[in-house]
């Protein structure tokens, strides 16, 4: 269940699936403009509404968390799950704190490519996607874009990608996931803060902090 409800997601491969689509270059303005302004910052925090449900279901399982991202390095929080995760770009931990019982189980990130991660929504486009404008709406006041990005072929590891972004701020306000089980993984942005600036010790895990705990190291 993890990873069907934690921004690092692993979707099914082997997708058996031919995409008709082409690059729209309307939409990769869009892309084009919202990757940039994202790789200029020099930090991002925010809180996100997050759900999973399989597609028709009348009420998803829906829950709150909390992400900071830098470059390629993120820390991820989810309070009603008790799972923290740390990504430096090298290492990501996987912190569990249920009850009495703590545990971290550690990989290589390298070992973990076929994951969307928060640091890598904002350029996923860029390799192995189509993309297409699907048209924009208005959103609590902001007109939103949608953009959706299907795979080129069907070694891909996600089916199907729609992003949502701000039209004048050129900022990413949520997305969506369709896995080829008929799920769908939806996020979206509450509060961003683009002004914050994190050291790099930030998206490390020290276990020195948490006391009495079990480490799986998976590396």
């Amino acid at each position: 269940m993890l990873k069907k409800i934690i921004v690092v997601i692993l979707l099914v491969s082997g997708i058996s699936w031919t995409s008709s689509a082409q690059k729209d270059s309307n939409a990769k303005a869009i892309l084009d403009a919202v990757s940039e302004k994202y790789l200029a910052l020099e930090g991002l925090k925010a809180t996100f509404e997050y759900s999973f449900g399989m597609v028709g279901e009348s009420s998803p399982q829906s829950q709150t968390g909390e992400i900071a991202i830098k470059g390629d390095k993120y820390h991820l929080v989810l309070p009603d799950q008790g799972q923290e995760i740390f990504n430096n770009g090298k290492t990501i931990w996987t912190f569990i704190n249920s009850g009495n019982y703590k545990e971290v189980t550690i990989n290589s990130a390298g070992e973990m490519d076929d994951e969307l991660k928060p640091s890598s929504v904002y350029t996923i486009y860029k390799k192995g996607y189509n993309y297409k404008l699907l048209g924009e709406k208005t959103v609590n006041g902001q007109i939103v874009q949608e953009v959706e990005l299907t795979a080129e072929k069907s070694g891909q590891p996600f089916k199907k990608v729609t992003l949502f972004v701000d039209k004048n701020k050129k900022d990413l306000v949520g997305w969506e996931i369709l896995d080829d089980q008929g799920g769908k993984l939806k996020y979206q942005f509450k509060s961003v803060d683009t002004k914050v600036k994190l050291a790099d010790s930030y998206f490390v895990f020290d276990p020195q902090k948490h006391g009495k705990i079990e480490i799986i190291d998976l590396r």
